[in-house]
């Protein structure tokens, strides 16, 4: 074990040539350097930050969303049936004609009353627009407080101003008390992400979020654990910026504001765009591959946080494409509302003769159900 330790904690890996853990080890006059021992402080951060939530969601966002007359009842349930029932569970639950024909005949129901209640049944084990309430009101809390510290804190740092100040002495630069407050914050969040991602809403992108947030959780020790801690705030910071926006036009938009749901969609587009195709590139890249180079120069482990950093960015332009094909397709349609992929099918067409013709709605990739397209348009929130 202590071989397998020695050589993942190699020098000549971590650190500039010349530069040693025992050079950062040292505390003269109160002066201390980012430890990774520090981090364990996040775990049990990551606990109580995941017991608040549960709190918070309970007391605070479910009695907002009865305000707002959102409640976590289901509308419609499904009328018991062990026949529909048994065919639901074990052999589909998207019968198409033929075995709608033959199950109306054998229960001499009506084909159309067949498919109500196959719509039913599927979207009685969806979540209730309240827990998607709830959980986005919690995101959103969580975003715009870490942003609004992120900027308070980068507003009196001289890298905001000038980002050679992330290379300036490194990897000698002194960890400070806020600072370390903002990397264990953020750090404790995607842990607790990965906790409660088993009891929250089950989504089609479950184990993608599980990866990525495992992904982001090494992105942010790997940055502490080489005192790149500077350029990463500055990094958070960036991602953090539009999080906030697209979590309130989900709230908006599950409180049936959808005026106030398409602003806050078009604002959160123009600010993913802003940060993550200009900002993030301009600002965050240049410094980690053009100042640090002439500054520091290039070590093992400055290249694969600028491959990785790389790789995030090409994230960013797949996303920003996602983001504006869904705009472009609101524009054309003539309203910035109007999600076809809500995953609760409507079931206004019931109603219709049409209905048996109907094609049901896509399920939404981000599981939502209003008609905003903020529901359907949830980039994960990017690795430091």
């Amino acid at each position: 074990m202590a071989g397998l330790s020695a050589w993942f904690w190699n020098e000549r890996f971590w650190l500039p040539h010349n530069v040693t853990w025992a050079d950062l080890s040292e505390r003269a006059a109160g002066v201390e350097y980012p430890q990774a021992g520090h981090l364990l402080a996040a775990l049990p951060l990551a606990v109580g930050m995941f017991a608040f939530r549960m709190l918070f969601e309970r007391f605070v966002a479910s009695t907002c969303a009865r305000l707002l007359d959102i409640h976590p009842d289901v509308e419609r349930k499904a009328q018991p049936n062990a026949v529909l029932e048994k065919v639901f569970t074990s052999i589909t639950k998207n019968p198409d004609s033929r075995h709608l024909d033959g199950l109306s005949k054998q229960l001499d129901w009506q084909v159309r009353k067949v498919q109500r209640w196959f719509r039913q049944r599927r979207n009685q084990d969806k979540p209730s627009t309240h827990a998607k309430f709830c959980e986005s009101m919690w995101r959103l809390t969580f975003y715009l407080s870490i942003f609004m510290y992120g900027f308070q804190f980068l507003w009196q740092t001289p890298w905001m101003w000038d980002t050679r100040h992330c290379w300036y002495g490194y990897p000698y630069q002194v960890l400070t008390p806020a600072l370390y407050c903002y990397y264990v914050t953020e750090l404790a969040f995607y842990w607790s992400l990965l906790f409660s991602q088993f009891t929250d809403i089950k989504r089609k992108d479950f184990v993608a979020m599980f990866v990525h947030h495992l992904a982001t959780v090494g992105l942010i020790s790997f940055s502490y654990a080489n005192n790149m801690v500077r350029v990463g705030t500055l990094v958070m910071f960036v991602h953090d910026a539009s999080d906030f926006l697209l979590e309130g036009a989900k709230l908006a938009n599950y409180a049936k504001y959808q005026r106030l749901c398409d602003l806050l969609f078009i604002v959160f587009s123009l600010t993913f765009f802003a940060t993550r195709l200009v900002i993030f590139p301009i600002w965050v890249l240049n410094s980690t591959m053009f100042e640090s180079w002439l500054i520091v120069g290039p070590f093992p482990s400055w290249w694969l946080f600028n491959v990785l950093l790389l790789v995030l960015q090409v994230l960013h332009v797949v996303w920003s494409y996602l983001i504006a094909r869904i705009a472009i397709k609101a524009v054309l349609r003539g309203k910035v509302c109007n999600d076809v992929r809500s995953d609760v099918e409507s079931s206004s067409e019931e109603e219709s003769p049409a209905s048996d013709r109907t094609t049901h709605p896509r399920k939404a990739e981000n599981g939502t159900n209003g008609h905003c397209p903020a529901a359907k348009s949830r980039p994960p929130a990017t690795p430091t």
